[in-house]
């Protein structure tokens, strides 16, 4: 996990600024997978105090218990107005070891507009010898005043390649490391949570494309804790599908029959278009849409287009 991390591009920037003393005292890290976000701030953190290579200051980094690395909010929880006061309080405090103190800001996409306007100023004119790591999942959430006082590092998602090299060292011998690496959109989580289902994803997927009442397996799938490894597995399994109604089922990850009955359904321009419409109903989840019913919604429209495609093609 650690090699994955510092393969990024936010983390090498990191270290090629603090190679030329250059670290800016605001920097907001966009990251799209936001299981990894909070342990990639830790390893962003660690280049602050020239603690990347082991040691005790990264040790205590890496525990959330170095006295002038303080993370914000506590694991699991959100920024609340409350715990942004704490952080304006602490942020004036001089560092206790050392000339510099770092403040790591986790999940900053679910900060409300209120609370980031509150630390406005602080970001702006913070005290001296103190440097502020934000982290975020999507721009957008972000309002533009803060990016302004940002140095932005945008990390893009992973190769292929790199999520299945990481699988295959922590996953050693485990079967579907393919599947789930050529699924994951370079997301490593999700790539994690595929594996970990045992293909479950996948034949979910395989059903929500070809069962009549796709009303329950829409329910079925909404009440899944792991809701994006679903979607991911959805892309793939269309994906593929669409290799084997093209006559090209020699580049697709899944070698299941189940694929091919999807081929044989679906006509091309359809399983297009659900290519599209999956897409579509992933940026409204992402947006807060209500997942069960951009499920329900998906399915429809799917179901729509491939009888759209078998009228044009009778």
């Amino acid at each position: 996990m650690k090699r994955l991390l510092r393969e990024t591009s936010a983390y090498k920037r990191l270290r090629a600024d603090a190679a030329e003393n250059d670290l800016s005292h605001a920097v907001l890290v966009l990251f799209p997978d936001e299981k990894l976000l909070r342990p990639l701030l830790r390893e962003c953190a660690a280049v602050y105090f020239g603690a990347e290579d082991g040691g005790r200051v990264s040790r205590l980094i890496g525990e959330e218990s170095f006295s002038d690395c303080v993370f914000f909010p506590a694991e699991g929880e959100k920024l609340t107005a409350e715990s942004a006061a704490r952080l304006l309080d602490e942020s004036v405090l001089r560092p206790v070891e050392g000339t510099r103190k770092l403040f790591v800001l986790d999940g900053f996409q679910n900060v409300t507009p209120l609370v980031q306007n509150k630390l406005l100023k602080m970001f702006e004119e913070p005290a001296e010898g103190v440097c502020f790591l934000l982290g975020a999942t999507a721009e957008h959430a972000v309002l533009p005043t803060v990016l302004s006082r940002m140095k932005k590092l945008t990390v893009p998602p992973f190769s292929e390649e790199q999520v299945q090299a990481a699988l295959a060292r922590e996953y050693a011998g485990e079967q579907g490391i393919a599947a789930a690496a050529a699924a994951s959109g370079g997301i490593y989580s999700v790539a994690v949570d595929l594996l970990k289902g045992g293909g479950e994803d996948f034949a979910l997927a395989a059903r929500f494309l070809t069962e009549e009442n796709f009303a329950a397996c829409c329910r079925e799938i909404g009440e899944r804790k792991e809701k994006r490894a679903f979607l991911a597995a959805l892309k793939l399994t269309l994906r593929d599908a669409l290799f084997h109604a093209t006559w090209q089922e020699r580049y697709a990850a899944l070698r299941k029959k189940e694929i091919e009955e999807i081929a044989r359904e679906y006509p091309a321009g359809a399983l297009i278009r659900a290519v599209s419409l999956t897409g579509e109903a992933e940026r409204q989840i992402q947006f807060n849409a209500n997942f069960g019913m951009a499920l329900f919604t998906l399915a429809l429209g799917i179901r729509e287009e491939k009888e759209k495609w078998r009228k044009l093609s009778s």
